[in-house]
């Protein structure tokens, strides 16, 4: 790839021929963009609408995380970062709004241009954007934040790198990405990239800088002081330039964001009702309904909050690691699915009221559909068939049990399908022809209570298969450097996805992903038919086109059997403090990014 770093279009004269050549005559800068459509705010609109645009400064939040930090730069493979810095330090040329599929409005950039078939971008930079140490945001930080992301920087920002042609200066306050591949997409996750201070990083090496390393930003919260492992507090520039952007209107309110970090859940719970918190994001319902009665809670001085969303269900569960020979058949896949009690287990740990993940955009417009696939999904799969495992096309749906603890159906069928696999119970345990017995690791990271409760009652379950699992509970670091390297052979998986899916699905399922250390693609899939379906949702010339090719992608992820699905909570469970308030118009993305912390105030 030739990228053109410094290239400016001085003479008027070649700027124009370049413009006519280019296809500017049908395009024109705007205050937004739009996966399909036009954005829902119009130009002059003052605020986002799931804002409180009068909301008051002030006050300060105090959130939990469990386990450690050795790192305040999030945007590298090294070392482990608090999850949330990335987007409460950092700002993008344009910013998202939660209350639209995929919508972008201007935040660094003032404007966005594209041509009609989104072959290239250009943003224009807001005059008035700043680093919060005062030195103007200029295009030769944009282009140097690109380049240095998309080959120094952590590998999810390669593959976007790899489908520019050419960058290039095209004005004083403009840069333009032209890309090699055609992919509508694009055109808005340009828009999406932390921009840093190129002068920050002379004479240093990004990729190893550590906790003595903080990138500069431009955001509206600076880091204020922190003790590794132990806290991170970032505290709102009183200077901050975008103070009064349509798009930041009624938004970072609070004076001071506290991040306070735990060994495990339990002692982060205790620390919220002692007070050393004053907000609590509960992921599990039955918990919810009976251990939320402490004295705050009873006095008022604790809310408890129930946030609802329509987005995908996405992924959790146990994640099983394709590269690993034991998980290499798809029907050991399937059989350890079967052994694997849902309901037992949700009624033990949830009390039975949290739905079933039944397919990775369950929840949603995007999920596949119950039974044979329909057409046109039936089509866009048909050229696949000979790969596709069985269920992608005539309909895959999750094993249910009667809800008993030993599960004697589903035990019995999970080692019918081992069987057709090789493998058969000898002498009480399950080995192969060669006598070789079947077993493998699951990896939890330390302190994560939960996923430790569920794979307890599941160990329980394989013991009468003959099967006898190593448990390892690893720290942060360890468990997020083991799985950076795919070491592992199952391990506890997040991934939550949104209403509009597109490259980053190459980073989850991608075939190069699977080779690349630090992706999301832990469970080492590699489908044809997987990228065939995301070429055609990043292609789709129209929404109808897009629903139908994600519901495609699902029905080969689902029938994949990857993972070892657990439940989504239809709500969020938020505890607070009577002070801390949020709008009452909900974004339909519900409790997400730009939910909490940014959209809350503080009121006495």
């Amino acid at each position: 790839m030739s990228i053109h770093r410094f290239h400016f279009l001085r003479n008027s004269a070649l700027a124009l021929v370049a413009t006519l050549a280019g296809g500017m005559a049908l395009a024109e800068p705007k205050h937004g963009i739009a996966m399909y459509g036009e954005p829902a705010n119009p130009p002059d609109f003052v605020s986002l609408p799931f804002v409180n645009a009068d909301a008051p400064k002030g006050g300060r939040i105090v959130q939990g995380e469990v386990g450690s930090f050795d790192s305040l730069n999030p945007f590298i493979l090294k070392g482990s970062t608090p999850w949330q810095l990335q987007f409460l330090a950092f700002e993008t040329l344009m910013g998202r709004s939660y209350d639209e599929p995929f919508t972008l409005y201007g935040l660094l950039a003032e404007s966005v241009e594209t041509d009609p078939d989104r072959t290239w971008v250009e943003f224009t930079l807001n005059p008035a954007a700043k680093f919060s140490d005062g030195s103007p945001v200029t295009v030769e930080d944009v282009m140097w934040s690109y380049e240095t992301l998309g080959t120094e920087g952590h590998p999810k920002y390669h593959g976007t790198w790899s489908k520019v042609e050419k960058m290039e200066q095209t004005g004083e306050r403009s840069v333009r990405f032209t890309f090699n591949v055609p992919d509508r997409e694009l055109a808005l996750i340009m828009g999406m990239r932390p921009i840093l201070k190129k002068a920050q990083w002379e004479g240093k090496d990004f990729a190893a800088s550590g906790i003595d390393d903080i990138p500069i930003g431009s955001a509206p919260y600076v880091i204020a002081d922190y003790e590794p492992g132990r806290y991170v507090s970032l505290k709102r520039d009183p200077d901050y330039w975008g103070a009064d952007l349509p798009f930041r209107k009624g938004t970072n309110n609070l004076d001071e964001i506290r991040m306070e970090f735990f060994g495990d859940g339990t002692a982060m719970f205790e620390a919220f009702k002692g007070g050393l918190l004053n907000t609590m994001r509960e992921t599990n319902a039955e918990k919810w309904n009976t251990q939320y009665d402490f004295p705050a809670v009873q006095s008022g001085d604790v809310v408890k909050s129930e946030i609802p969303h329509k987005r995908p269900a996405g992924l959790k569960g146990l994640v099983m690691n394709t590269r690993k020979p034991q998980f290499a058949d798809w029907r050991v896949r399937e059989a350890l699915i079967r052994a694997f009690n849902f309901e037992f287990i949700n009624q033990t740990l949830n009390g039975g009221v949290n739905p079933r993940i039944t397919s990775y955009f369950a929840n949603s417009v995007l999920g596949m559909e119950d039974g044979p696939a329909p057409e046109p999904v039936r089509s866009l799969l048909a050229p696949f068939s000979d790969s596709l495992l069985p269920g992608a096309l005539d309909g895959y749906e999750m094993p249910v049990s009667d809800g008993s603890e030993r599960n004697r159906k589903g035990i019995a069928s999970a080692i019918d399908m081992m069987a057709e696999a090789g493998w058969t119970i000898q002498n009480g345990q399950m080995k192969n022809a060669e006598g070789m017995p079947f077993t493998f690791e699951i990896l939890l990271k330390q302190g994560a209570n939960e996923p430790q409760q569920i794979v307890d009652l599941y160990f329980s379950a394989l013991k009468r298969m003959g099967i006898t699992p190593t448990i390892t509970t690893a720290d942060t670091a360890q468990y997020k450097e083991r799985t950076n390297r795919f070491d592992f052979d199952m391990a506890y998986h997040l991934i939550g996805l949104s209403l509009s899916p597109g490259n980053e699905q190459y980073l989850y399922w991608g075939s190069k992903a699977a080779d690349t250390e630090g992706s999301r693609n832990w469970m080492g899939m590699k489908s044809d038919a997987a990228e065939a379906m995301i070429d055609a949702m990043l292609n789709a010339p129209d929404r109808e086109g897009f629903i139908n090719a994600t519901r495609a992608l699902d029905r080969v992820l689902t029938s994949g059997r990857y993972v070892i699905p657990i439940w989504y909570d239809p709500v969020s469970f938020l505890a607070h403090a009577r002070q801390l308030k949020y709008p009452d118009t909900i974004p339909m993305y519900g409790d997400w990014q730009g939910f909490q912390p940014d959209t809350w105030w503080w009121e006495d």
